[in-house]
Formats: structure tokens, C-alpha cells, sequence
């Protein structure tokens, strides 16, 4: 998976928006005003890093070699994983939608009620 795949599959998820940041290095994908991806600009070492269930963080990391704590984020439940590494395609658009339904279950139920229509 490149990062323009990455970049197509968020944006096809209900309501996204993407932004750049402070740092103007990294697109920012967001769910309600909420980040759930962070993608890089710089396309020499391509990897994103996803919102996730800290469990499930650790089994990851475990697992594959591709997938490593976020330096920028609560360690606990980001991971980076490099898109060029060891997990298949599939399993990254699992975790990228993992990443946005972790978002979207903290909600408030209001505004969650819109994503279980779907």
C-alpha cells in the first residue's frame, strides 16, 4: 500500500477531512474534528501512524516488524506502521479503520448515532 492509496482510502471513510498540521511535514486525517491517521509528506521512509486499543497495540508490535510505538503520540495507543513493511494491505485498511471507529466510539452518542446508520 503507497501513501496515495492510504490518502484515497481515508478520505472514502464518512466524513473525513484531511489538514496539515503545525509542522506542515505530515497530512492529518480527522473523524468530527478528531484525528484518527497522521500520513507524512516525506515519501522516503512512508509509514503512518494509527489510533489504537492498547492490547491490540502490543500484540501489533509484537507480531510485525513493521509496526513500532509513535514517537509523537501517547505510546500507549498510537503505532507507526511503515507501508512498505511486513503487514499486507488489507491489514493496514483494517487498522486505518480500526483507527476511525476508536475515534468515532468516544463520541458523543448524538453524533455517533449518524455513523450507525451507515
Amino acid at each position: 500500500m503507497n501513501i496515495e492509496d492510504v490518502r484515497a482510502y481515508c478520505l472514502s471513510l464518512k466524513n473525513v477531512t484531511e489538514c496539515l498540521p503545525f509542522d506542515d511535514m505530515h497530512l492529518v486525517f480527522k473523524v468530527e474534528d478528531k484525528m484518527f491517521l497522521l500520513l507524512p509528506l516525506d515519501t522516503d521512509s512512508p509509514q503512518i501512524a494509527v489510533k489504537c486499543e492498547p492490547d491490540l497495540a502490543m500484540d501489533l508490535r509484537q507480531r510485525y516488524n513493521a509496526v513500532v510505538a509513535a514517537w509523537h503520540f501517547n505510546k500507549k495507543y498510537w503505532n507507526s506502521i511503515e507501508l512498505e513493511g511486513d503487514m499486507k494491505d488489507d491489514e493496514i485498511r483494517n487498522m486505518i479503520l480500526h483507527s476511525y471507529s476508536e475515534v468515532i466510539a468516544k463520541l458523543p452518542k448524538r453524533i455517533r448515532n449518524k455513523y450507525d446508520e451507515a
